[in-house]
């Protein structure tokens, strides 16, 4: 556990405590209460414990006032905790964007030049990209209807009201009139992002550019947000650039908890699960150096179980290659490190399965690991079945170099279904 500038960086399934001091940090009482709070909105994130909590296997970072924490990922823990940061926040950043987690994509994230100190600073700086990148490009503007009183007659009378605030100014209508400008949701909601950055950003690199938004950007009236307010958004060939800058805006002013009682303690929650990342990160790997004559496919699913009444319980391994066909090979992926024992009975029996339902030629488990390592191990047979099924322990070995672990992914994968 380690900090810098008011920033805790700590791993996935570590506690923080109150009075836990990291440098010139401390987990004062307030913040305690905070994180205390945001857990009782239903939050997966962490569990409480006495006087702190316990991370999962989320990792990301929370904000809460000025406080960063940080929590990264974690398969070893070999060196200093300073190297061991440095890493693994390097790793989880390009896990990150190779699985499109930010739903983001060229031009404006291509061009990206990202030194991020933290994941926070990642989310804000392609927020701030997207938004330059609109900018650049020219805000849209729309039609809408805008009602009050004008000195020249345009638009509809509305006769009522004109009658009712202009008996004594005959010099004035009240109308109602198209404009055309970019006052509209979309704008809205970049703006209200923009200035909530204004107010929780903690990271001197990004205040300037911050400023610079908000003085090109421009004003907006304030806006309810919630969960209904992006799902009713419609794009269009004109509105679809702005897609990816409404997501990341999702994310923060969804994510963002005000603290309603004094103020000073917001929570912001951005947050990944770490089985889900490598999920994705594997099966992008697979599918990149994968051959043409071989399909690969996620989350197939089957029925294994039909009630009398009801829907049918079906099974969605991770990763199915050659699906349907006497080579069919499934994987599952787990983010854990077996330190050399076995996997859960669970486990093992969900893999057991993916062999009868699917006709595996082979089924295995990928874990990240200190080295590369492949374990074999047979299914004890019955009367009837099971000679001869194995499921096979795959490690990879984690690399700060993207390409050439996705690379080694493949190639482990490929000499395994070979053999």
């Amino acid at each position: 556990m380690r900090s810098r500038n008011k920033h805790i960086t700590v791993f996935e399934h570590q506690c923080l405590r109150l009075n836990d001091r990291c440098e010139d940090v401390v987990i004062d009482q307030p913040k305690l209460l905070a994180l205390q709070s945001f857990y009782g909105t239903g939050v997966p994130y962490f569990s409480l414990i006495h006087n702190g909590v316990r991370f999962n296997e989320h990792v990301g970072v929370i904000q809460v006032g000025d406080l960063i924490i940080e929590i990264l990922p974690k398969a070893d823990r070999r060196n200093s905790q300073s190297e061991d940061e440095a890493k693994w926040r390097k790793v989880l950043i390009g896990m990150l964007l190779e699985v499109d987690a930010f739903n983001l994509h060229a031009p404006t994230s291509a061009a990206l030049r990202l030194k991020a100190n933290s994941v926070l600073d990642l989310f804000f700086q392609l927020f701030i990209s997207e938004v330059e990148y609109l900018l650049h490009s020219g805000l849209v503007k729309k039609y809408r209807r805008k009602e009050g009183n004008v000195t020249a007659l345009k638009g509809n009378l509305i006769f009522g009201k004109h009658i009712q605030q202009n008996l004594t100014h005959h010099e004035r209508f009240y109308v109602g009139h198209a404009v055309y400008d970019p006052q509209h949701k979309l704008h809205a909601i970049i703006y209200k992002t923009i200035r909530l950055l204004k107010h929780i950003n903690t990271s001197a690199d990004l205040h300037s550019h911050i400023g610079n938004l908000l003085l090109s950007f421009p004003e907006m009236a304030d806006v309810m947000v919630s969960a209904k307010t992006f799902d009713t958004i419609t794009y269009n060939r004109k509105t679809e650039p702005y897609r990816k800058c409404i997501e990341i805006a999702r994310l923060i002013l969804l994510q963002y908890h005000p603290d309603v009682t004094k103020g000073r303690n917001h929570v912001l929650a951005l947050m990944f699960d770490m089985n889900l990342v490598w999920e994705k990160f594997v099966y992008k790997s697979l599918r990149k150096h994968i051959r043409p004559e071989t399909t690969i496919t996620a989350q197939s699913s089957k029925s294994f179980w039909k009630p009398d009444r009801g829907m049918h319980s079906r099974i969605r391994p991770d990763i199915v290659i050659d699906h349907n066909t006497e080579h069919c090979i499934v994987i599952d992926t787990k983010w854990k490190n077996l330190n050399g024992s076995n996997p859960s009975p669970d486990d093992l029996r969900q893999m057991y399965v993916y062999h009868q339902y699917f006709g595996a030629k082979r089924v295995g488990m990928i874990y990240p690991g200190q080295v590369p390592s492949r374990v074999a191990g047979v299914y004890l047979p019955t009367k009837e079945q099971g000679a001869g099924l194995q499921c096979c322990l795959i490690g990879i070995c984690v690399d700060t170099e993207l390409r050439r672990w996705q690379k080694a992914i493949y190639e482990e994968v490929a000499n395994w279904s070979e053999n």
